[in-house]
């Protein structure tokens, strides 16, 4: 693991850790269980960021999904579309050039 990985990976923990002492004591001044409870289950969780950081990756292609995905979404196609017309036609009550509605507010 280089140097800037070690360091970013610290600095992270230093400050989650005051992070967490600082939301359990807004949360409650007087719960020091849980501020112990929280830092604990955390601390696992960032001792496993170091495992993952010790981790040789030379040579891996940086990847944004486990599986080779392709973009499931069709091209945008101009398609002839209704009038204004034709659309108020079909609405069941208008006003000038306006789909009517009911009031829904005062």
């Amino acid at each position: 693991m280089c140097a800037l990985q070690t360091h970013s990976v610290r600095n992270f923990q230093r400050d989650y850790y005051r992070h967490v002492r600082h939301v359990a004591k807004l949360a409650r001044p007087g719960s020091l269980s849980k501020r112990s409870f929280c830092t604990q289950s955390n601390g696992k969780i960032l001792d496993y960021f170091d495992e993952l950081a010790a981790v040789d990756t030379t040579g891996v292609e940086p990847m944004s999904h486990a599986l080779p995905l392709t973009n499931v979404m069709r091209e945008d196609e101009v398609e002839v579309t209704l009038t204004h017309d034709a659309l108020l036609k079909n609405a069941p009550s208008t006003e000038d050039e306006f789909f009517r509605v009911p009031k829904i507010g005062e």
